[in-house]
């Protein structure tokens, strides 16, 4: 091991199992171009790389060339390439004929039980989803992010039949990885390192292991299998699992060092996945939503989902916002871990920590904690109180939290209070835990108790640490988090963002051959991947347009004590469909929606494609004549309305009983007019699919800001089929809201 010692490398590598990541997108600095070319020309996979090399020989001017030039051929779900080009040399492809797009490849980065129990998937109910899909048996669900650990207890096969017949993936060896690491539970893993910039290989594995954690976690969010007593700190022992515990898992291995994922190779990931023969696709990477590869999956029947970003409460930030995926927010879940302790003058206060010890009484001292040096005062074996509530702006908890750990760690104090407003990530405590001191975070108004005290005290102010407790059921939950991006769609207006909402914060998945807590839309994804997988084990034959119908609109807007759901910001609010979606993901009613809004995906989302310049054919023969609030999506929303606006939407009875009547329940936003015709639809064996209009009016013409409400469905049965609605009033156009 050279000079770094057993201990250390124990201590990085759990440290690596607690980092959260968050992500940005930017322009690659090297030289690689991506090439697209719509539907393949030919069925034989060759025959569409032959014809990529073509292309390339006759801008290149050589065979030799042109294969020292290519990255990836794309060919199995649609045809392209990616290459290493010079900017005129990537100008003349781009003018050819067949070409329907020339562009650089970006890089973008990884997003980072109680949760499937909290969510109403109960392993044991054997009237549940879970056993009515037989644990998601067979399902093969396709995980694009960092590699896997293989040897980690989640994806034992133990018990497990024979590899469907109708994979047709591979188990590609590579270092510390062979062909005895895929088995019956892990079917599949390919990596991709060709277009990627070498310094991201280094200190990594070159293979589909994971170096990174995160598709470990992710993976066995969605697919892990029943892990009994396991050991989390912070936690009592129990079991963890994935929410389809008995589907497959096929990784495609596409990010690098940092959390970098390179957008040549994801798509070559996407690619490779279609024709392996994966049920779906789950995707933990920021970015456009990578259109036209995920359009291809989609039309062929496979559900692509993706998180929608760590970068709330901003407004504006949801990424992943293509209409035919399922883009996913993350909410809290109802754990905390409630951590008392004992003021020097008697009183008794609570805070959150993950501390299993108790302590005697500490100093407590209150340094300069704004620039993370603790500067002002001897902290070391004394406890540290941060506290600064005229500094709001720059005590940001995502940054003053981890450097006044750091500085804690460093000065050799006992540990640490901290203040700050709701924020959700508590894993961030995960260096105190290591180094097995106090770090408590508390709210404003415990630390000005806090504050007072010290103010008043006559004698050396001290605190005394309790362990903490595991609680569930007591916090109000879910809570939409507050690093979740938020929407509207700053690319698609028209397109409400995100679909859906799903546990993300603190949640528990795999890490090595450990267990560990991490947070955000990353964790948030997997969980809605793996409903769609039940869904699928049900409803085999339902479109990807249909599970996301029954998803959004069967999904919960109120938590689990029937209060209106909260979003976690500056400040604390009622949440909306720009925080939510259709609101918490209910996998038990999405099974029978009642209703559902299907799309056809080549003559509807073709048709949006060919309009927003982006296409899956070089002739683009599908013109969307129609404006795009009229996809029959299962929401609305309208980010221009001037005055009246039409809008129309079709719906498919579902359900066991063909002969049903359903009523329109109508919550117009406020200052808008809703009129929908006909407020009643009558199905039966012989009309199954119905249309109606709604009619939106702006009673007050205004330069207004988003007002929200719904439109919803309901039958003599439990069927409540309800959409969400974003409406703005205008008077000019593209008015930029910046008051």
């Amino acid at each position: 091991m050279g000079s770094t010692s057993l201990s250390s490398l124990i201590l990085l590598l759990v440290m690596l199992c607690f980092q959260s990541i968050f992500l940005t997108v930017k322009a690659s600095s090297d030289k690689v171009y991506i090439v697209y070319l719509g539907e393949r020309k030919h069925d034989d996979p060759d025959l569409v790389t032959e014809s990529h090399s073509r292309m390339l020989t006759s801008v290149l001017g050589s065979k030799e060339e042109a294969l020292r030039s290519i990255v990836y051929s794309y060919r199995h779900g649609f045809s392209g390439f990616a290459a290493k080009l010079s900017k005129s040399q990537a100008q003349k492809i781009a003018e050819l004929p067949e070409v329907i797009s020339v562009k650089p490849s970006r890089t973008g980065k990884l997003l980072t039980t109680r949760s499937w129990d909290f969510l109403g998937v109960n392993y044991f109910e054997s009237s549940g989803l879970l056993h009515k899909a037989n644990y998601g048996e067979n399902i093969i669900i396709g995980v694009i992010d960092s590699g896997v650990w293989p040897e980690s207890k989640s994806f034992s096969d133990d018990g497990y039949s024979p590899v469907p017949t109708r994979w047709k993936g591979k188990c590609v060896p590579g270092e510390a990885f062979d062909a005895h690491n895929c088995s019956r539970k892990l079917i599949g893993a390919r990596y991709y390192t060709r277009g990627v910039d070498p310094e991201l290989l280094q200190g990594v594995y070159l293979s589909a292991r994971d170096s990174n954690i995160h598709g470990t976690h992710v993976a066995s969010i969605a697919a892990g299998n029943v892990v009994p007593n396991v050991d989390v700190v912070g936690m009592p022992a129990g079991a963890a699992r994935g929410g389809a515990p008995r589907a497959r898992v096929a990784m495609y291995k596409a990010c690098w060092a940092g959390g970098t994922c390179v957008e040549a190779a994801v798509i070559k990931a996407i690619d490779d996945a279609i024709h392996d023969g994966v049920d779906l696709i789950s995707m933990s990477i920021r970015g456009l939503g990578y259109p036209l590869e995920t359009l291809h999956a989609v039309m062929k029947g496979i559900p692509v989902i993706l998180a929608g970003g760590n970068d709330g409460p901003t407004p504006m930030t949801v990424t992943n916002e293509v209409p035919w995926a399922i883009t996913v927010a993350a909410t809290t879940i109802d754990r905390s871990f409630p951590t008392a302790f004992a003021l020097g003058d008697g009183q008794k206060l609570m805070g959150q920590s993950l501390f299993r010890n108790r302590t005697k009484n500490l100093e407590l001292v209150v340094p300069d904690c704004s620039n993370g040096t603790l500067e002002g005062l001897k902290v070391k074996g004394k406890m540290v109180f941060c506290y600064d509530p005229f500094n709001s702006e720059g005590f940001l908890p995502t940054k003053t939290l981890p450097d006044a750990i750091s500085a804690v760690l460093d000065k050799g104090a006992k540990g640490l209070i901290f203040a700050q407003y709701p924020f959700n990530h508590i894993e961030d405590l995960a260096p105190c835990v290591l180094a097995r001191i106090p770090c408590i975070l508390v709210d404003f108004e415990i630390a000005q108790r806090i504050s007072d005290y010290l103010d008043g005290s006559r004698t050396q102010p001290v605190v005394k640490i309790m362990p903490t407790q595991y609680s569930i059921g007591r916090e109000a939950a879910p809570r939409v988090t507050s690093f979740s991006s938020r929407g509207p769609s700053a690319r698609q207006p028209e397109i409400l963002k995100p679909d859906i909402a799903a546990p993300g914060n603190a949640i528990i998945g795999a890490c090595e051959d450990k267990f560990v807590v991490l947070s955000g839309t990353s964790m948030a994804a997997p969980h809605v991947s793996a409903v769609v997988a039940l869904l699928k084990v049900i409803h085999p034959h339902w479109s990807p347009a249909a599970i996301k119908s029954a998803l959004v609109t069967t999904a919960s807007v109120t938590d689990a004590h029937g209060m209106p759901l909260v979003a976690e910001g500056i400040p604390r609010k009622l949440a909306d469909p720009f925080d939510f979606g259709g609101g918490q993901v209910n996998p038990n009613k999405a099974v029978d929606p009642g209703l559902i809004y299907d799309i056809d995906p080549r003559y509807n989302y073709g048709k949006i494609s060919c309009n927003k310049g982006v296409s899956i054919d070089a002739n683009c023969p599908f013109k969307f004549n129609e404006p795009l609030h009229n996809l029959n999506l299962p929401s609305i929303a309208l980010p221009y309305l001037k005055k009246e606006l039409i809008v129309t939407r079709t719906v498919t009875n579902v359900a066991d009983d063909a002969r049903a009547v359903y009523k329109a329940i109508v919550e117009a936003p406020a200052g808008v007019r809703m009129v929908v015709q006909p407020s009643t639809l009558v199905f039966d064996a012989n009309a199954k699919v119905k249309t109606f209009n709604v009619t939106f009016t702006a009673i007050h013409r205004v330069q207004g800001i988003y007002r929200f409400g719904s439109l919803a469905w309901h039958d003599s049965a439990a069927h409540f089929v309800r959409i969400p609605i974003a409406v703005r009033t205008v008077i000019e156009d593209l008015y930029a809201d910046t008051s």
